[in-house]
């Protein structure tokens, strides 16, 4: 099983954090839920961060090219050479897995920093 398919499957089988630590897991390359967080706030897309950590409002979409403007080839590089997938493919993957991957890490609407 590929790391795709272990996360679509945590994400999915409501395992306690399992997918959401899986993705926070293979971001730590590029700093984490708070780190990608960070860069897409910095990017003008604070409205969907903000949606994905409230704890009363549906999480809103992101765009595969606004996950590639706001995280750059580089860092789509790095993360694409750890999923184990083609670059083109990392950016809709992030768009489709990202936000309920923090909406579960944030249950009180607080990322919870683990300790590692």
């Amino acid at each position: 099983m590929g790391f795709l398919d272990s996360l679509q499957s945590a994400l999915q089988g409501g395992q306690q954090g399992g997918g959401s630590n899986l993705l926070a897991d293979a971001l730590t390359s590029v700093g984490g839920y708070q780190g990608v967080l960070a860069m897409l706030q910095k990017s003008g897309l604070g409205d969907r961060v903000e949606s994905w950590l409230s704890t009363n409002a549906a999480n809103l979409p992101i765009a595969p090219d606004e996950i590639q403007a706001a995280l750059g080839d580089q860092r789509l590089q790095q993360l694409a050479s750890q999923f184990g997938i083609p670059l083109d493919q990392v950016a809709g993957v992030l768009a489709e897995h990202l936000p309920a991957a923090v909406d579960k890490a944030s249950p009180d609407g607080v990322l919870a920093t683990r300790n590692s």
